[in-house]
Parts: structure tokens; sequence; C-alpha cells
């Protein structure tokens, strides 16, 4: 099998070292990464600049881009072979609720959904050695099982993991988006030279956290398990805005 691995912390990431490590025994494992920390970047390529990939020490690549780049480079010219399958992470930090829509991570797993099997998200719900070493399991098994799946095409599986060791998470459970209230308002700071700017800070408070939700499962010790969907059309509605327009 062949395994396409990449992150948005940054191609030195410990979840990233963490994640190659538990999967190097199912195939052969090429590493394409940011060459810097890119939380959050979501979707976004480069279109400015050209991109420039660079050979490290240990054998990974580290490209001056985003998580979107490194899988677009590597699936597209970099890798004479095509993946079977493009794992993102280990995330340093949760992806739950709404945080998918800002999430480089889950953005990297979604350019990865053209490979033969569904990509893969993985976050860790905080950043011990522990927790890492667990996450790295849970993929593990979770592609030796992929076979016996089958998703639409373009699928994602987003995972989050509780920060647990292994022997103390509970199970899996296949849980839905929660959602997050407002986040607070950007913190306003002033710089030495009297100009103002603004700090984005902390995420909204879980609202929809209940029973089936990423959050609930998380909350009581299980990994959870979301399969994500690139397309974002609201089928349900689409009945009632073309009655709108006046079809």
């Amino acid at each position: 099998m062949n395994l396409l691995l990449c992150n948005d912390d940054g191609v030195t990431a410990r979840g990233l070292a963490a994640l190659y490590q538990s999967l190097k025994g199912l195939g052969h494992c090429s590493v394409y990464a940011p060459d810097r920390n890119c939380t959050a970047a979501s979707s976004a390529l480069t279109l400015n600049r050209p991109l420039r990939p660079s050979l490290q020490g240990n054998g990974f690549y580290a490209i001056d881009g985003t998580p979107v780049d490194c899988v677009h480079l590597a699936v597209s010219v970099l890798l004479e072979t095509a993946p079977d399958i493009v794992v993102s992470g280990i995330n340093h930090g949760a992806n739950l609720g709404d945080d998918v829509l800002y999430s480089g991570t889950v953005a990297a797993a979604l350019e990865g959904r053209f490979m033969r099997k569904p990509a893969i998200a993985v976050s860790l719900c905080g950043d011990s050695d522990e927790g890492f070493t667990a996450a790295g399991r849970v993929v593990f098994e979770l592609i030796q099982k992929l076979d016996q799946l089958t998703l639409p095409p373009g699928s994602v599986l987003n995972v989050n993991v509780p920060n647990l060791p292994y022997d103390d998470i509970k199970g899996m459970k296949v849980t839905r988006l929660g959602h997050r209230e407002r986040p607070d308002a950007p913190l306003k700071v002033v710089d030495p030279r009297g100009r103002e700017a603004w700090w984005i800070t902390s995420v909204g408070k879980e609202q929809d956290a209940g029973d089936g939700t990423d959050f609930h499962a998380i909350a009581a010790g299980y990994v959870s398990v979301t399969p994500l969907q690139y397309d974002q059309t609201d089928h349900g509605t689409l009945t009632q805005v073309q009655h709108w327009l006046g079809g």
C-alpha cells in the first residue's frame, strides 16, 4: 500500500512523526508537509508564487506552502505512483464541530479525496506523547479495515482521539459534527508605536454537544469518527430556494 502523510502543524511536528511511526509498517509512506505551522489554513492554495519542496534529513519533504499545497503537489507531480490513501495529522488539538471549516488538517485530507481509499484526518484532543501513540494505533486499525467500508466518492473520515493512553480509550463511536457558539471577539492590542492590532482568540464554546456528536464522544472517552463530504450543497433546501426564486 502507498500512503501519503501530511499535516498542518509543520514537517517537524511530533504528531506527524508519531503518525509515520505508526503507519510505516502498512506500506510505503511518503511525507509531504508544510515547512511551518499552518494551523487554520483551511483549503488555501498558494497561487502567487512557486512552491519549493525540500528534502529533510529524516526523508520527509517540507514544502513552503499550505497543507493543501502539499497534497496537491505530491499527488499531481511529485509522486511517481499515486497513493492509495491520504492521511493527515496527527493534529495537535481537536478538530470537532465547526473546527472542520478552518482546519488545515481536514482540508489536506479533503484534497486527497480522489484516491482509492477514503482519506483520513486524525486529531488528538490534547498534546501528550501517550496520546499521539494511541492516536497512531487508532489510525492503523482503521486503515486495516477500510477495505470493508464502501463510501460515496470524495468521502473523508474525520477522526478525533481523546488525550488518553490507548488502553484507557473506551472504544469508537460514529458521530455527527457538533456545533460551537460564536467565538469571542478578537482582542485589541496596541504595539510600542501606538498602532492598533487585533489577535483572533479562542474558538466558541460548545453549543450542540449532545449524544451522537463528536464533542459528546470525546468527552465520554471514545474515539469520534465522522464521515465528511466535500459537497456542501444544502440539498434539503433546493426546492425551497427554487420556489423563492419563482421557479
